[in-house]
């Protein structure tokens, strides 16, 4: 795997919380939801097809 860049990110504390919410329904870590967030960002400015993620099922949750 290539190596990953970090930085440091500061935030609004009620952002962080709904990121965290978010992130936790999709059962990722925060900072996997922000990567995946600006990934699909990058691919609609680039007009890039970005394909659909499925919900969790029932089962899961």
């Amino acid at each position: 795997m290539a190596e990953r860049k970090s930085f440091l990110l500061r935030m609004d504390p009620a952002l962080w919380a709904e990121l965290e919410g978010w992130a936790q329904e999709e059962m990722r870590s925060v900072n996997g939801q922000i990567e995946y967030l600006l990934k699909q960002a990058v691919n609609k400015r680039k007009g890039r097809a970005i394909p659909p993620v499925p919900p969790p099922k029932a089962d899961e949750e």
